[in-house]
């Protein structure tokens, strides 16, 4: 009997045990599917599809394997000049500087903005190019460098979960935490055995922020090793832009291969519904500013944040003289 009583308290638990993991299961679904809504943002605020520019296109899908190489980083699709696009740049730079100020007043949400290049690749520029008019106090840009003596003693995302927005903030990664999976790859900092399982640490990381109301968008700035060879020439050339030169940049200029195939495995490796990677083409700035730009817009639009509602009895009250 007692045999029995114990096997039928074991099978108990088992189920219960199972019921729990598919409870846990669904419910993750749900996160991942209320936000794809979100990171999808073509599907709800785009009237005639494709959108202009085509950002979809860009946007690496789950389970999809990006070869770099099959990426033209000069794409410009239809747009032929900077002019051609200046004001409908302009026209979404406006879209995000207001919706930035309704998901600043509603204090529900937030968002997470991921900018990842190589050396050169316009991270700086697009931060400038896209942002403008926005204000300062509901947008703030993080640039991590090599960590200090205390981030270095934590696990390597303290540092980066500690700059999270909060709510009703836009955010900014100039680097991010893709570097723990980048340069320390190929220079060797660390083993693989510690690289490697980072992927899935991310993906974890960038599902509890998903979770709790932020939004995660990731770009991938891609230049060509000419047009890099261009941009570190024409700092070197101009007395005005020669302070951004570095001989630094050359020694990490040997490495584009092996950069090449780091950036490849993290974004094939952390592009998720949830917080999707897009590999932007980068060689032309303006076609850069506006593709980001529009991304930017829409997927606000589609967190469709709104202003608090008004005290009640508003409409009769009178200022004294």
């Amino acid at each position: 009997m007692a045999e029995r009583a114990t096997a039928g308290g074991s099978r108990g638990t088992t189920k219960r045990r199972a019921s729990a993991r598919r409870a846990t299961a669904a419910a993750t679904d749900r996160v991942a599917a209320r936000a794809s809504q979100v990171t999808r943002p073509e599907r709800t605020v785009v009237k005639d599809p494709p959108p202009a520019p085509d950002y979809p296109r860009y946007r690496v899908e789950p389970g999809e394997r990006l070869r770099l190489a099959d990426v033209d980083p000069d794409e410009s699709e239809g747009y032929q000049r900077k002019k051609d696009v200046a004001e409908e740049l302009k026209r979404h730079r406006d879209r995000i500087a207001d919706l930035q100020a309704r998901l600043y007043g509603e204090q529900q949400r937030s968002l997470l903005i991921v900018l990842q290049a190589m050396d050169t690749g316009g991270k700086d520029g697009t931060i400038k190019g896209v942002f403008q008019g926005v204000n300062p106090q509901g947008c703030q840009v993080w640039s991590f460098k090599a960590p200090s003596n205390e981030e270095a003693a934590h696990d390597f995302l303290w540092r980066y979960h500690q700059k999270a927005p909060p709510k009703g903030m836009i955010h900014i990664f100039n680097r991010s935490h893709y570097e723990d999976v980048l340069i320390v790859r190929v220079k060797d900092l660390v083993p693989e055995s510690v690289w490697r399982p980072r992927y899935e640490a991310i993906n974890q990381f960038e599902y509890a922020l998903t979770a709790d109301g932020v939004t995660v968008l990731k770009f991938f700035l891609h230049i060509s090793r000419d047009e890099q060879k261009r941009r570190l020439e024409s700092r070197l050339q101009d007395p005005d832009k020669r302070w951004k030169f570095s001989s630094n940049d050359l020694k990490e200029r040997a490495w584009w291969e092996d950069y090449q195939a780091a950036f490849e495995d993290a974004v094939n490796e952390c592009s998720t519904a949830y917080a999707p990677w897009y590999v932007v083409p980068a060689n032309k700035k303006w076609y850069r500013n506006l593709v980001v730009a529009r991304t930017i817009a829409d997927t606000l639009e589609a967190m469709s944040p709104e202003f608090p509602a008004a005290e009640k009895g508003l409409e009769d009250v009178s200022v004294p003289d």
